[in-house]
Formats: structure tokens, sequence, C-alpha cells
């Protein structure tokens, strides 16, 4: 019998590619924001308890740091918060409850190369984001079947191709644009589909630890990346790189992981790249060049 996943966050870029790409084993029920108030607690409960949900995946987010959010930054800790407790509240009416945390919560200030599920705890982060997803943590590590699968990097298709790097260099190599970098940075950077291979793989299975570190565990910097764009696209466009100087790494080890879950596949940062630019290239005409912020 198909293990039955409640989905939150449902019309996002995590949720979609698990709603499409988990698999027969999996009933879904994705929830969208008009669809069920993750602020409400009320109703959060009553579709929990109701739903009698073997699984919980908990994609929905509220981040106010990309441009032109909507989302007001001082509502970034409350509603983050919020959306978590409420769910987690009622752990003891579902089998697993799996969220996605970020590198954010081990503080920008202090971020190094390769940073370790150890690493947690070390600071405190000053930005509310972080201070969110920190605070998750903190109550995950307590628990017995709340999961927090720390993400750094992450791309694919139904990613803001307006901003976010790779999709962005790809949408705009799929229309001809020239492929720029600002500010080279240096990030650990993982195709979506591992991702939903770890959540279909935790699902399954009973992990050993409450967070693990899901990423790539290869960092390429910005100008790396917008080049290997220009490659496998075999664009035209030209490349615009205003300083080779890396600024900032942000990467993380993913050991613990892989010492576990060890069939999974980490494809290349080539393949993924091939895989989103053919995707972009079918869809060159919905793309407005003028809605670009990268």
């Amino acid at each position: 019998m198909p293990q039955k996943v409640l989905i939150t966050g449902g019309a996002g870029f995590i949720a979609r590619h698990l709603t499409e790409d988990l698999g027969s084993g999996f009933d879904i029920v994705a929830c969208t924001r008009k669809e069920l108030d993750l602020a409400d607690t009320t109703a959060v409960e009553e579709k929990i308890k109701n739903g009698k949900f073997d699984a919980v995946i908990h994609a929905a987010t509220y981040d106010a740091a990309p441009i032109n959010s909507p989302k007001d930054p001082n509502k970034v800790l409350e509603n983050n918060l919020l959306m978590f407790f409420n769910m987690a509240r009622c752990s003891s009416h579902f089998g697993k409850m799996i969220y996605f945390g970020s590198g954010a919560e081990f503080g920008r200030s202090y971020w190094k190369p390769k940073m370790s599920e150890d690493y947690f705890d070390q600071h405190v982060p000053a930005d509310p984001y972080g201070l969110s997803k920190y605070t998750m943590t903190q109550f995950a590590l307590k628990s017995n079947n709340i999961y927090n699968l720390r993400l750094f990097g992450l791309f694919g298709k139904y990613d803001d191709w307006r901003y976010r790097v790779i999709p962005a260099a790809c949408a705009k190599a799929a229309l001809g644009l020239p492929l720029t970098v600002s500010q080279n940075k240096a990030y650990d950077f993982l195709y979506i589909d591992t991702l939903v291979d770890t959540v279909r793989w935790v699902l399954q299975n009973k992990p050993k630890y409450q967070v693990y570190n899901v990423c790539s565990g290869r960092t390429y910097t910005f100008a790396e990346l917008i080049q290997k764009v220009k490659a496998i696209s075999k664009s035209n466009s030209p490349v615009e790189i205003k300083s080779e100087e890396v600024v900032l790494e942000y990467s993380g080890d993913n050991r613990r992981l892989l010492a576990e879950f060890t069939g999974l596949k980490i494809p290349s940062i080539d393949e993924g790249i091939a895989d989103l630019y053919d995707w972009y290239l079918s869809r060159k005409e919905l793309l407005n060049p003028d809605e670009f912020h990268y």
C-alpha cells in the first residue's frame, strides 16, 4: 500500500518536483497556501489528524530575500516558526516529518568551507531567516521523527530563473543574452533529482540522525558555472565576468549522508546544467528578458 504523504508549499520549486518524481509508492496530497493556511493552528491540526498521513514533508518557507519579493522581511522569523511548529506539534499523528534546512542556520558571518553537521550551534545566526532554521533544528534534534535535510545550493526546473544563478544563466543562454557575473562566489550546487532521491530514502527507511547535509560535496565558482552553461548550451551568448576574485564560499560536508545512504547517485554539475538548459530552451518563449535580476 502506498505511503500517504502531505506536502506543504505545493506550488513551490521543491514541492512540485517531489509531487512529480517521488514515484508510485506514494499517495501524495500537495497543498498550496490557498488550500491550507499553515499559520492557522486549528486548520493544520485538523488536516493532519483527519488525513492520517504516514509522512509530512514541510516544503513551505517564508523568505523575503529574493529581489522584488512581496514578502515582509519583518515577518520572516515569525512566519517560518509559526508554520513549522503548527506542523511539528502534531508529530504524534504522523510517522515522519521532513523539512528543509539551510546553511544559513550556521550563521552567515561564520560560514567556512565544507561545513559539517557538527558545526551546527557553534554560532547563533543573527538574521531572521537563519535564526528560524536554527530554531527548527534545535527542535528536530530533540525529536524522534522530525528530519532536517539541510540544503546549500539547489537548482532545477521550476526554480526562479529571474535571479537564481544557474537557472538564470541557462535561461539567458536559451535567449542568447549575455552571461554575467558581478560578484564571484563559490557554492556547492546540487541538482534537484538528488534531493528527491534523498527524500524517498528517508521516507522508506529509519535514518540514524535527525539532520543530514544534502549537497554534492563539490564547489564551483559562479564564473566557472556560466562558462559551463556556455559550453554545454553551445550558445553565442557573450560572457561578462566583472571580477574573478572569489569573495565567499558556501559549501557543506555530505559524508554523513553518503555513509548511510550508500546507493545515492549524485549527477555531475554538467548533467544537471544540460537537463536544465534543455528545459529552458523548450520554453524560451515564456521567458521575459526584462525580468532578469542577475
